[in-house]
């Protein structure tokens, strides 16, 4: 457990919080230790899905830590390439979890928060919650992936035109863009991301992981591609406890009772 993320595991359902006051900001410490929790998270057999969230209510994470950009200005670019590097291993480590991930945005998601947000599988957003890119208004760009899961989840000319401008947009904008799957009441979206997650966590891990591989690995390739991969997975599924458990509850009328194997 680290000073800035903590994580706390409930019937199958690990919820992330990032506590970084005032603005739960993107800093090197807040990077490093949510690499470790989601490891740690990935590693437990027991845990079927992820909510992450932000402590508080002003925001899910505001940011990258602005205060550590001045160090930046100075270093050599192969030195800047690698820390960049290391910052993505992890939002890339959380994209690839082989678990489902729900972001619970309950403030501002701005720049790095928003790529974090991104890396997600499932956005639920408060009614005032905004979401941006600003990073152009420092001369900057999304560095953080934003540039390429940004176009794949809304398309290229929204995506551009929000890097672009680089203003916030409210949660109802972002529910249009299908940039957010949910939008509820404000201090709602906890509640509304628990009873998704426990939903998910009632199915087979097996399953569900082959379902996220199956999507985010034929989105980098051709449709034939995708389809040959989602045949090899659907074969292997057939092979595993789950199913079986599954087809056999099926066939005897009772709730299936997963050991996600």
């Amino acid at each position: 457990m680290g000073e800035l993320v903590r994580f706390e595991v409930k019937d199958g359902i690990a919820t992330v919080i990032i506590d970084n006051p005032p603005m739960n900001v993107l800093s090197r410490q807040v990077t490093t230790e949510l690499g470790k929790v989601f490891h740690e998270i990935a590693e437990d057999p027991k845990i079927v899905v992820v909510i992450l969230t932000g402590a508080g209510s002003r925001a899910f994470m505001a940011g990258a830590d602005i205060k550590e950009f001045p160090q930046l200005l100075d270093v050599e670019k192969e030195e800047l390439r690698e820390s960049h590097r290391k910052s993505n291993v992890v939002l890339n480590f959380i994209a690839n979890l082989p678990k489902p991930t729900i972001a619970c945005l309950n403030g501002y998601t701005f720049g790095g928060g928003c790529e974090l947000a991104l890396a997600c599988d499932i956005r639920i957003a408060g009614d005032k919650t905004q979401l941006g890119l600003p990073e152009v208004k420092l001369g900057l760009f999304p560095g953080g992936g934003g540039t390429q899961r940004l176009p794949r989840l809304i398309g290229e000319a929204k995506a551009k035109e929000l890097m672009f401008l680089g203003d916030p947009i409210f949660a109802d904008e972002a529910l249009k863009i299908g940039l957010v799957n949910q939008v509820v009441p404000e201090g709602k979206g906890m509640e509304a991301a628990q009873s998704m997650a426990k939903k998910i966590a009632g199915y087979s891990l097996e399953a569900l992981s082959r379902i996220k591989i199956s999507v985010n690995d034929g989105l980098d390739q051709t449709l034939q591609a995708g389809l040959e991969l989602e045949a090899n997975l659907f074969a292997d599924i057939f092979s595993t406890e789950d199913a079986r458990e599954g087809v056999q509850a099926f066939i005897e009328k009772r709730s299936p009772i997963f050991k996600h194997c």
